[in-house]
């Protein structure tokens, strides 16, 4: 037994914070408090039943389908609507659990607004970096070469790693965050290809989002201490009902 409680402790310190926030909000509001994330695991599911009928995958292509030879102002507006698009060769139960969790730790920690903005971020990071990528050829260091201009991105999975890495930062998740980044660097490493990359690049705008400071003097996104106490940070302009604290970002 003594040689399980150092384990316990430093899972506790890992993860016990977070855990509390999430269960504290999920105990007082239930699925009142991750609406966006049902919204986004549905309308992710939906898109995936559509697209693999005869008569939808040309509409979810043409609206949701980001391609590195698109015109970059069709890209940018179908990049919102790829944020919820699957890839048609993965298994999307796989795909749909992650964001449940992912996205619901988000929305619960960070706040639908926040949640949001980083989940684009980081989708429109991997879209451009595809793009110059692309165009600075396979001879430039990160380049691509120009097949991939017609490879369609990620989908949510850019989304879900960016978020993964900022709740982790909140939260001084130090070896999660650390295990995500490993975990995809290892990814591109085993096989090179356009969603590895992607994935990189999503983590990179996750960490510029988590240094940046939110307001002129303020902290980052990751600053304050209060993260560690177990209850989400006081929200200013988000008054909740139940025992949950509100955060003051934004």
């Amino acid at each position: 037994m003594r040689a399980l409680r150092a384990p316990v402790r430093a899972a506790r310190r890992e993860w016990g914070p977070l855990c509390s926030a999430v269960r504290a909000s999920l105990a007082a509001r239930g699925p009142r408090a991750v609406p966006l994330t049902l919204a986004a695991v549905a309308l992710t599911a939906l898109l995936q039943v559509v697209q693999n009928r005869p008569w939808g995958y040309g509409p979810v292509q043409t609206l949701g389908a980001v391609r590195a030879d698109d015109p970059l102002g069709v890209a940018l507006l179908r990049t919102p609507l790829s944020l919820f698009v699957p890839a048609l060769d993965l298994p999307v139960w796989g795909a749909l659990v992650q964001m449940l969790v992912v996205f619901g730790a988000a929305e619960i920690c960070l706040g639908r607004g926040r949640t949001l903005l980083i989940a684009y971020a980081a989708t429109l990071a991997g879209t451009m970096y595809a793009r110059i990528a692309v165009a600075a050829g396979p001879g430039v260091f990160l380049g691509l070469p120009a097949s991939d201009a017609h490879v369609v991105d990620t989908g949510p999975s850019a989304a879900v790693v960016a978020l993964a890495v900022c709740v982790c930062c909140v939260y001084r998740a130090r070896f999660t965050g650390a295990l995500v980044i490993v975990a995809m660097v290892a990814e591109t490493v085993a096989e090179d290809n356009l969603a590895g990359r992607e994935h990189l690049a999503a983590i990179a705008a996750a960490l510029v989002l988590c240094a940046v400071p939110v307001r002129r003097g303020g902290q980052g996104l990751a600053g304050g201490s209060g993260a560690r106490s177990g209850a989400p940070p006081i929200r200013s302009w988000n008054f909740r009902r139940g025992p949950t604290q509100r955060t003051s970002w934004w």
